[in-house]
């Protein structure tokens, strides 16, 4: 296969994969800040609702670039994966705000909490990331924070573990316990998203390094 330089004249996909991982962060913090704050939890789903469909637009951008673009910067395949496996983090936080929201969720649990906090973590991380992509200097540090990632994955899924046996072994309305476990299950879903997201990177920084 012909290998073309890393970093080609057309740089625009870099800007826009940015430009994601910034709108994911902010949908992070502010389902981090809805739980933490117990506020307005309708002004907060609606500006998470608005990134979601940010996170849309960008997406639907990388791909129309995508497909005008003859030379890209990496795989067509490995592009169209980080896109979409981006925008399915910010749909999930987006879908666990929106569940708090219709449950009327009125005290978030401790381990919503941690899970949030954990989103948030992974979030930046892969913000922080992104822009590497650019120099294929600093692909290895890519391999780095994807090792992070992967690590605050695991501490999700404990968390998530811990907070289903909680729901079960506490004395907790049946109604509650299939509330929190959607919430949760979205919460687990957005970190294992952000596990994919680091994936996908780490197969393009081998691939290049």
């Amino acid at each position: 296969m012909v290998r073309f330089p890393f970093i080609p004249k057309e740089e625009k996909f870099f800007g826009l994969f940015e430009q994601s991982t910034r709108n994911m962060v902010k949908a992070a913090e502010g389902l981090q800040g809805m739980l933490d704050t117990c506020g307005d939890v309708v002004k907060s789903v609606a500006e998470i609702t608005e990134l979601e469909h940010q996170g849309d637009t960008i997406t639907h951008q990388i791909m129309a670039q995508l497909h005008r673009t003859f030379v890209t910067p990496f795989d067509r395949e490995d592009i169209a994966l980080l896109a979409h496996t981006l925008d399915d983090v910010t749909d999930l936080i987006h879908s666990a705000a929106d569940a708090i929201l219709i449950y009327k969720i009125e005290c978030p649990t401790l381990r919503a909490k941690e899970l949030a906090d954990i989103i948030v973590q992974a979030s930046i991380e892969v913000e922080k990331v992104m822009p590497q992509l650019r120099r294929r200097a600093e692909l290895k540090q890519v391999l780095e924070r994807c090792v992070e990632i992967n690590r605050l994955e695991n501490i999700a899924d404990r968390v998530f573990r811990a907070a289903m046996a909680e729901l079960f072994d506490d004395d907790i309305d049946i109604a509650q316990v299939i509330k929190w476990r959607e919430i949760y299950e979205h919460m687990e879903a957005a970190t294992d998203r952000c596990e994919d997201v680091a994936n996908v990177l780490e197969g393009v920084a081998l691939k290049y390094a």
